[in-house]
């Protein structure tokens, strides 16, 4: 398994990640990217498909683009994950309990990475993809210049695998990351500082 920024892949590896149906080719990770005004029904899929191929600049190798990485496994695209400047997530800085509750902290510092999705394409789940890109990311931010990278996973081992599309604790904390909150039952708070 290789795991390369998503500039360097076609834009149609990261479709066929996504896949035409279920979660992960209607978010087309578009949840935290949302524009102050914006809702996710305002907008059709096509618009969130645009939009992550413009984060991405997938296609262009040595674009510097910082907006993803991509799992190959013998050269076929099988996993996602978005990590960039956590500053990049405008919905994200919104949110007042994931990831804020019991933090003061600056939100409009860039220095701090984000991990808001692992997404693994069906019919290659459960095979170690997602651990590899939770430890990609944690390389990729560092290497990028992040002071910290953070995560907000899921805490339960019972939901369906689309709703994971966010990873788990345990996917992170083979990665290095420890939990510093917890905004909701469901939700923690991971964080590495570099």
């Amino acid at each position: 398994m290789e795991v390369v920024p998503a500039n360097e892949v076609a834009c149609a590896d990261l479709q066929t990640i996504f896949g035409s149906r279920g979660q992960g080719s209607r978010c087309q990770c578009q949840r935290y990217k949302l524009q102050r005004g914006e809702s996710f029904a305002g907008f059709p899929v096509e618009e969130r498909v645009h939009r992550l191929r413009e984060q991405t600049d997938c296609g262009s190798p040595g674009s510097g683009a910082t907006s993803g990485l991509v799992a190959l496994l013998d050269g076929e695209p099988v996993g996602w994950c978005a990590v960039e400047p956590r500053t990049a997530y405008e919905g994200l800085i919104r949110n007042q309990r994931v990831p804020w509750q019991g933090r003061a902290e600056d939100k409009d510092d860039s220095g701090i990475w984000a991990v808001t999705c692992v997404f693994v394409r069906a019919g290659h789940r459960r095979r170690g993809i997602s651990r590899a890109l939770a430890c990609a990311g944690v390389d990729f931010a560092r290497r990028s210049g992040a002071r910290a990278l953070e995560a907000y996973p899921m805490t339960t081992t019972n939901a369906i695998e689309e709703e994971l599309h966010v990873g788990t604790v345990g996917i992170f904390a083979e990665a290095g990351l420890v939990e510093i909150g917890r905004p909701t039952l469901r939700r923690a708070v991971m964080r590495i500082d570099f």
